[in-house]
């Protein structure tokens, strides 16, 4: 309570962090901007224009009249794709012969290209199916169209498909490991530079109950971080808990002892407190942030960094969170991960009590 800078920050950094990343960082590739060169300029092709730029994936940005307006906006970032109409396409269309339709995509971004590609044939797939039915339809010939295999897709725990439910769970479990690891790296060696560290040693305190009394206030403070941003995902961000709140939160205490060790251990290990906030930021965020799968699909990884993911408790937890808060689920769904959640807080904090040891 003394060091209100501190306690400021620790209820400060989550909201902040919250709203940055919960507003900044988003997955769906919509809105995507095209630029268009209609050489043909006829109703065929203003129709399949109007297709694009209504389906939601696609902004007509500009108009061109050549290919080197179109490489000029694509290098400025003007535009991330831009379609070319030829001159025959509508005649083409009226006398059966195949038109083609030239898309020119920035590559640059490999994932936002590949989706935009698969947008574009997905609509003039759909517009071609409908030219042949309307040709069909003209020649008075009955249209029955059954394909082989129709495909029925139902979405199930997030039908929406909005990134933002995928991405706040997993928002929490980053905010609770940085901002718990942060604020008790500091406790050791923050006695060590007072001086005070040889009081606490010439105290009959045992080094397991040290840790627990440097850690309940940290973990009291941990809890009320954990229900501002659960509180700012479900009304902020709109994202609904669908399972038990109960089971949630008592696996997050799971996963704050461990982060709070973590962070322990690290304030044993330092000789400064600058060292300490540099090491508890680096040995949380990164690794949490690249190897939980929070934003890279573990599933894509090397063998070998896959293998290391199992010894980050920010990637338990966070298949716990998305398995509560988008499916529901209990805990017989979620008993793996919420055992090695359990066992990591168990070794970190016996580690960080052994390390400790009543000795300067």
């Amino acid at each position: 309570m003394r060091d209100s800078r501190s306690l400021y920050l620790a209820l400060g950094i989550p909201v902040m962090l919250m709203f940055l990343f919960g507003y900044a960082l988003s997955l769906d590739v919509d809105d995507i901007p095209i630029a268009v060169w209609d050489q043909d300029r006829t109703p065929e092709s203003r129709e399949l224009i109007d297709r694009l730029t209504s389906s939601g994936y696609f902004r007509q940005a500009m108009t061109t009249n050549s290919y080197q307006a179109i490489v000029r906006a694509v290098d400025r970032n003007e535009v991330s794709v831009g379609i070319v109409i030829p001159f025959e396409f509508s005649r083409n269309l009226k006398k059966g012969r195949p038109s083609k339709v030239q898309a020119i995509v920035d590559g640059s971004d490999s994932t936002r290209a590949g989706i935009a590609i698969t947008y574009i044939e997905a609509v003039v797939g759909t517009y071609d199916s409908d030219l042949q039915k309307a040709e069909l339809v003209r020649q008075a010939v009955e249209v029955r169209i059954h394909p082989p295999v129709e495909p029925r897709i139902r979405l199930v725990y997030n039908p929406e498909l909005k990134s933002r439910n995928n991405i706040i769970p997993g928002l929490i479990a980053i905010i609770m490991m940085v901002i718990a690891a942060l604020l008790t790296s500091l406790t050791v060696v923050r006695e060590r530079e007072t001086g005070t560290m040889e009081q606490l040693i010439s105290t009959p305190v045992k080094p397991n109950e040290l840790i627990v009394g440097k850690l309940i206030p940290y973990f009291a403070l941990g809890y009320v971080d954990l229900v501002m941003v659960y509180v700012m995902g479900e009304y902020v961000f709109q994202v609904p808990l669908r399972g038990s709140l109960l089971l949630m939160f008592l696996l997050s205490s799971v996963f704050l002892v461990s982060a709070m060790s973590l962070g322990f251990l690290i304030s044993v290990i330092a000789k400064n407190q600058f060292f300490a906030t540099q090491l508890a930021l680096l040995g949380t965020f990164l690794p949490t942030f690249i190897l939980s799968g929070f934003v890279f699909p573990i599933a894509n990884m090397p063998t070998v960094l896959q293998l290391i993911t199992y010894v980050i408790p920010a990637r338990h937890f966070i298949t716990v969170l998305r398995a509560i808060y988008l499916k529901g689920a209990g805990i017989e769904a979620i008993a793996v991960p919420a055992a090695m959640l359990t066992i990591l807080a168990l070794f970190i904090t016996t580690v960080a009590v052994r390390k400790l040891g009543k000795k300067l």
